[in-house]
């Protein structure tokens, strides 16, 4: 009779587990989770101290003006109704994300995280960060054997290169320190930030991601990823829309300003 009953027992066991298997194949995987499409509202840092002195700034970082900060908040606010957001980024910069959590603020929803990645940063521009945007050109051919900019700028730049491209590359080239970056570097640290920011949020279901940059990076990547591209100058706090969807981003506008347009009318 035990001999029976153990028989009977091993056999329940056998089957609780056969069970938690089946279950535990019926759960999807992480990959099997159906993706979704992403939005992506790439925008501009608002006003800085550096921005008002007409300084080079890169990775240096000076804080967000009164302005500044007020600018990101009525980004939101231009937002507030249109969309909501499922994620936020920001580069590793201070402006950036202070940026972030205003236009956060303004949209209502100051519970969401500002994630900070540093494949976001600004152009570095070496030993110039600092210098008079009158200046720096000067500053640059004193680092060269040229005589003088024009001449710098005909030796170095390449025939099909873009304006923010030949300004890193004039910060490149000239640059004693060794910190300024490429702009094939920014270029390529920007486009994976992108990616790797809509590839997680199409993981977990799509929707739209607000991502806070600056303005030569933003124009350095856009300048090959597009055909939209015109490398007009992006203002603080203007949002450029890129849609993610089956591995491939396509920039449906640059430089809209748009949503502050909409507060500062109403």
């Amino acid at each position: 009779m035990m001999k029976k009953r153990l028989v009977v027992s091993m056999m329940a066991v056998v089957m609780v587990f056969a069970g938690c298997n089946k279950a535990n194949d019926d759960i999807s995987s992480p990959t099997d989770y159906e993706k979704g499409e992403v939005t992506i509202y790439l925008t501009r840092h608002g006003e800085t101290m550096f921005n008002v002195l007409g300084k080079v700034q890169g990775w240096s970082d000076t804080p967000l003006t009164e302005e500044g900060d007020q600018v990101a908040v009525d980004l939101g606010k231009g937002l507030e109704g249109e969309i909501t957001f499922a994620a936020a980024y920001s580069s590793d910069l201070k402006r950036a994300y202070d940026t972030g959590v205003s236009v956060l603020k303004g949209i209502g929803q100051e519970d969401i995280e500002v994630h900070q990645l540093e494949g976001l940063r600004e152009s570095c521009c070496g030993q110039f960060e600092g210098e008079s945007l009158e200046t720096v050109s000067d500053s640059q051919v004193a680092q060269t054997e040229y005589k003088d900019y024009e001449a710098y700028e005909k030796a170095v730049r390449k025939d099909d290169e873009d304006t923010w491209s030949w300004f890193a590359n004039a910060h490149y080239h000239a640059d004693q320190s060794g910190y300024a970056e490429k702009p094939e570097t920014v270029k390529k640290r920007m486009t994976e930030a992108i990616m790797e920011i809509a590839e997680k949020q199409s993981e977990n279901g799509g929707g739209n991601v607000l991502v806070v940059s600056h303005g030569m990076s933003i124009n350095i990547m856009l300048s090959g990823m597009t055909d939209k591209y015109t490398g007009e100058s992006l203002k603080n706090a203007s949002v450029t829309k890129i849609h993610y969807k089956d591995g491939e981003l396509d920039v449906e506008s640059i430089g809209d300003m748009s949503y502050l347009e909409k507060v500062e009318n109403e």
